[in-house]
């Protein structure tokens, strides 16, 4: 059973001819009054010669007390609580409605049982579907105010102890988790002007997917922009010149004046808006992650901008390439230069000349969390191992001559590189379904959770697959904390938006190799049914439920992703992964018969290919 607290209003008169009339589609039947200040049969409208309800008197009797109260009146004194029982339950009857409209104007404090007489005024009118709609007046009968202490919690209580009461089934509470769905309106003009969705749908994908893909605020919105969303800007009223808000708009999304309509980050969802979004990017200021590139730990408060954790060699030569050429690009000078390397989150050392001492001969980069598996050294790469072009000797040519680099392109990984930036993203999201098994503290698990929503959305677009790209919009809602609330920073969360960043540079559907893809939707599906698992047990149902169709999505995609045999059993940390199994392919020949070799022959093996390896060795030094 949900009640529902709706905005108030100022005329009852509407209201009540609204709930008696048919409805905006015939749905109402039977309307008729349940529940009242007094007994229904003395309130009920009568009928009128013609067959229509005379709605006077109960209009004129419900306003009594607010008109009593003059000029101390509400401005908007109608009060309109909608419950409705689940689908599955039984049909209730008028008696059992009675009883429940009585008992949540007791407990909000506007009718209490034995005052009725000195209370506020109110209905219940019932009209099929198996829901009633609640109508007061805020102004009691003995000249005061009606007092709303909390109303909304209230009638959740109620309705808690009313479903246990009757045995009703358990429906999960609001928690604030859900996106804003689009208005009726809004899907009734997408369908005339021929779109498939509402904008408002449109627009929450496009920004979530570049929240996912970039680490400032500047990035996103040239994501933005490079999407082909209209941007607008909100500036402080308070101190001019500061941004603190913005709002998006579709090319050919508007008003009947011509104007565009806009929508504002909360608009889309909750954790889209400016300030949040800003707290999911490196630190509080501008020059945090700074900080928290040297103290990534959770105990920072700080999130860094790029983690290295875990990555594969292929992986961080890809990344820190990236990285290293965007800085590159942009300097035109070696101090600007390294400047730019300590802003893109990036750890610097500078090796110098053996001959000429005090003179810089050349440099190494690294990210925080980039160690050794075995001895926990920092792995270092230089500049030469990267691309001739960004060594140091190069780069001071290219500076000396005055000409600007190159900066890589919004999709630079493809080929080989997406290949291992699939597979490092693979084993983050297996490392993290692993950490939300092994009961992680609640703020830990908070931030995996928000964080596997990013690479879900990344992901969706890095592998072109409409089935992930379903998983990522249904997710969405399982990944946020409630109430708004957004989770301290995590090693393994860091460890997944870092995942995010680089599958948002990869080229849209460009890498096809089914065996990589598979992995990287395996492991997203143990992800996300460790996160099922994880909101179950926080008995958060409509989040749980959530997780598990996306977890079903992404079942989906890794058949779409022709998985085969490996797709039928998953196993995270030794416990068997939540998400639907596939059954496996059977061979459609039987398999060849070993080869035996021939006196003096000698049979050519192909190598096997190698797994995924952690960068290992000793720190590189390169120029």
């Amino acid at each position: 059973m949900i009640g529902a607290v709706k905005k108030r209003g100022s005329r009852v008169a509407g209201l009540i001819w609204y709930l008696y009339g048919p409805g905006k589609a015939c749905e109402h039947v039977n309307p008729h009054l349940v529940s009242g200040w007094r007994h229904p049969a003395e309130l009920e409208p009568p009928l009128r010669p013609d067959g229509r309800r005379d709605y006077r008197m109960l209009n004129d009797l419900l306003m009594q007390p607010v008109t009593a109260l003059g000029d101390r009146a509400r401005d908007k004194p109608v009060w309109h609580c909608v419950v409705r029982a689940d689908p599955g339950d039984p049909d209730l009857g008028d008696g059992a409605w009675m009883r429940i409209a009585g008992e949540i104007m007791h407990r909000t404090g506007l009718s209490r049982y034995g005052e009725e007489d000195d209370g506020v005024r109110w209905v219940a009118v019932h009209h099929g579907d198996n829901h009633i709609h609640i109508v007061a007046t805020l102004a009691r009968q003995d000249g005061r105010k009606a007092s709303l202490d909390n109303d909304y919690y209230r009638v959740g209580e109620a309705v808690r102890d009313i479903e246990a009461e009757y045995g009703l089934v358990v429906t999960a509470r609001a928690d604030r988790t859900a996106a804003r769905r689009p208005t009726r309106a809004e899907t009734e003009k997408a369908a005339r002007a021929g779109r498939p969705e509402p904008p408002r749908v449109t627009l929450r994908r496009h920004v979530a997917a570049a929240a996912a893909g970039t680490r400032s605020e500047p990035e996103f919105f040239a994501a933005l922009a490079r999407r082909g969303v209209r941007v607008r800007l909100r500036d402080s009223s308070h101190h001019p010149g500061e941004v603190t808000g913005y709002a998006v708009s579709l090319p050919g999304d508007e008003t009947a004046a011509g104007e565009p309509i806009w929508y504002g980050g909360g608009k889309l969802a909750p954790d889209l808006t400016l300030p949040k979004l800003r707290r999911r990017w490196p630190g509080r200021s501008r020059r945090a992650h700074h900080r928290a590139a040297r103290d990534p730990g959770p105990d920072s408060g700080l999130r860094a901008r790029l983690h290295g954790h875990g990555m594969t060699d292929g992986a961080a030569r890809a990344a820190l390439r990236r990285e290293v050429a965007r800085a590159a690009a942009a300097a035109r000078s070696e101090p600007e230069f390294f400047a730019a390397l300590d802003a893109a989150g990036l750890l610097a050392r500078l090796r110098y000349s053996s001959t000429r001492p005090g003179e810089v001969a050349g440099y190494a980069v690294s990210l925080p969390g980039m160690t050794h598996h075995r001895d926990g050294q920092q792995v270092w790469y230089g500049g030469q191992t990267l691309d001739g072009k960004l060594s140091l000797p190069a780069l001071r040519r290219r500076w000396r001559a005055g000409r600007p680099g190159t900066p890589p392109g919004p999709e630079a990984f493809a080929g080989a590189s997406a290949g291992d930036i699939f597979g490092y993203a693979a084993a983050v999201a297996t490392a993290a379904a692993r950490q939300i098994l092994a009961a992680p503290s609640p703020g830990q698990a908070a931030d995996i959770a928000w964080a596997t929503a990013d690479v879900l959305a990344a992901a969706a677009g890095a592998a072109g697959s409409p089935e992930l790209q379903r998983a990522a919009d249904g997710f969405s809602r399982a990944a946020r904390a409630p109430w708004g609330r957004i989770p301290p920073p995590s090693a393994a969360g860091a460890g997944l938006r870092t995942a995010a960043y680089l599958l948002a540079a990869c080229a849209p559907g460009g890498y096809r190799r089914s065996i990589a893809r598979m992995a990287l939707f395996t492991a997203l599906g143990g992800l996300a049914g460790a996160v099922a698992d994880l909101r179950t047990a926080q008995r958060r149902l409509l989040q749980a439920a959530a997780a598990r169709k996306a977890t079903a999505d992404l079942s989906a995609a890794a058949v779409a992703a022709d998985a085969g045999p490996a797709a039928a059993s998953v196993r995270i940390a030794g416990a068997e992964s939540p998400w639907p199994r596939t059954a496996a392919r059977q061979p459609a020949t039987p398999a060849r018969p070993a080869r035996t070799a021939r006196p003096g022959a000698v049979i050519r093996r192909t190598a096997r290919p190698q797994p995924h390896r952690n960068v290992a060795g000793t720190p590189h030094h390169g120029r």
